[in-house]
């Protein structure tokens, strides 16, 4: 194969991530813009793989409600997951990501995927907290295709390419440009100097709360 041809249909896919909403509950949506081999990617099934820190995590309980409803796919690793650990004692969780064809581009994918903010501890002076997600890795998986060499390189992950089949097939890592590197989640924390006045109010809501139920 001619060096020339090679670099042409090698070009980098383009991802964007974005978050959603506000406030602790969001909507992580990512695209994916395949370059010039997208064209022979036709049947072919695409992913993001990306790796939330801590402070980030994923409702293994709503994902299976969307996905009992064909409304997102995911993998998650680890599958059991603490969604009440507050960030200082959560772990990082790696998500595979199902993309979706985008109707207006042949080369173009995406996925939603709700994830949630963790509880943080207090702190001296900032009110907010910082999540910084790093952009993701792009990912496909053709059952019946083989995929040229020069451009896709194989990767392990053990996931079906879709909802369709259960045993593992084998994916391909793509080279892509991030339209960022990074996306930022801020995050409310308390102060630390509120600690006293939240311990007190929160005994007084409690002795308030238990003799109301004692006196009914």
């Amino acid at each position: 194969m001619p060096q020339a041809y090679v670099q042409a249909a090698c070009q980098d896919a383009t991802v964007t991530q974005e978050l959603l909403k506000e406030g602790f509950h969001r909507d992580l949506l990512v695209k994916v813009e395949l370059g010039v081999v997208g064209e022979d990617a036709g049947g072919c099934a695409v992913a993001a793989r990306t790796h939330l820190p801590p402070g980030i995590y994923v409702d293994p309980y709503e994902l299976a409600s969307l996905q009992q409803h064909n409304l997102t796919k995911a993998v998650l690793i680890p599958d059991v997951i603490n969604v009440e650990a507050p960030e200082y004692l959560a772990t990082d969780l790696l998500v595979l990501l199902y993309m979706e064809p985008d109707p207006g581009c042949s080369r173009c994918f995406r996925a939603a995927l709700p994830v949630h903010g963790r509880y943080h501890q207090p702190a001296e002076e900032s009110e907010e907290a910082l999540v910084v997600l790093k952009s993701p890795e792009v990912l496909v998986c053709c059952c019946d295709n083989r995929l040229s060499a020069e451009c896709w390189k194989p990767t392990e992950v053990e996931a079906p390419c879709s909802g369709k089949n259960v045993s593992p097939c084998q994916w391909y890592s793509i080279t892509h440009k991030p339209a960022y590197e990074e996306l930022i989640l801020q995050v409310p924390v308390g102060l630390r100097q509120h600690s006293s006045l939240v311990c007190v109010v929160t005994l007084l809501a409690t002795v308030l709360c238990s003799s109301l139920i004692l006196a009914a």
